[in-house]
């Protein structure tokens, strides 16, 4: 029996939940409010199919069907028949509620309602549904098609049910799951690493140690993959910035109080990657 799964928001993360969701054999219906951003999206699903292909990590035949499962749309109503949904649009609660109230009129009662925050509370999105035991969070990493973690998240109502049918999905994926039993802003991961991001830029704003140093004591030190101010660079001093304000916001803890620095960077456009100058040059 097909399954299918609807992601609402063609970005970077969307685009990559329906990729390896294809991949996995799932029926994709891939939303977004534009043409232009879906057309975006499934140009970013290519490529990465293309490199996969020339990697020899991925057969022509099945990068082509996994293409075919995937469909776009910019209605909403597109969702109506799937299994589960995955919201992935910006990180504001306003837009995730507007989506959330119409998915919850629209799906069947049955469906699972998710969604990738990296710091929302799930209790606040499920809130303005009529189902916020089918409301779960789903917290996929960038970019999704290479990294195995799949964050779940509890909200207060989130039932056994949905969390399991939640964690089969993603594991469907290939994903390996963590479960976070209490809906605390940030979760796990973005709260580790908001903490770890927040005190290497206090670090570097007041000329303890270079960019590069801290980020080598993390690397060599610790470990790491990746520093924190070049992890900063990657995800977007301003998705981090954003991010650490909402867990401030709801816990008043000092250690994620984002320092001045960052917020300047983002006043000044010095994003990180995506702009060309962030704690780094590009």
């Amino acid at each position: 029996m097909a399954r299918k799964l609807a992601v609402i928001g063609a970005g970077l993360m969307g685009s990559g939940i329906a990729q390896v969701s294809a991949q996995a054999g799932w029926d994709v219906v891939l939303r977004d409010v534009t043409d232009a951003a879906l057309t975006r999206g499934t140009d970013g699903i290519k490529s990465s199919f293309d490199r996969f292909v020339a990697k020899g990590k991925l057969s022509p035949e099945d990068a082509g069907a996994a293409l075919g499962r995937i469909t776009t749309t910019t209605d909403l109503e597109g969702a109506a028949d799937a299994d589960i949904v995955v919201e992935a649009v910006f990180e504001q609660l306003d837009v995730k509620h507007e989506i959330f109230r119409t998915l919850d009129k629209l799906v069947r009662e049955d469906t699972v309602l998710a969604s990738n925050t990296s710091a929302i509370p799930i209790t606040k999105i499920a809130a303005v549904t009529e189902r916020p035991e089918r409301v779960v969070g789903a917290h996929f990493f960038s970019p999704v098609p290479m990294m195995q973690l799949c964050e779940l998240v509890r909200g207060y109502k989130t039932s056994d049910e949905t969390l399991a049918r939640t964690r089969e999905f993603a594991e469907s994926t290939g994903k390996t799951c963590i479960v976070v039993n209490r809906d605390v802003a940030g979760f796990v991961t973005t709260r580790l690493i908001s903490a770890l991001v927040v005190e290497a830029a206090k670090l570097y704003e007041s000329g303890v140690a270079t960019a590069e140093d801290i980020d080598l004591a993390c690397k060599l030190g610790f470990g790491h993959a990746m520093g924190p101010l070049t992890t900063a660079d990657l995800t977007g001093v301003d998705i981090l910035l954003h991010a650490t304000q909402n867990i401030y916001t709801e816990s008043q803890d000092e250690k994620f109080a984002p320092p001045e620095l960052m917020r300047r960077m983002v006043d000044a456009g010095d994003l990180g990657r995506k702009s060309g100058e962030g704690f780094y040059s590009y």
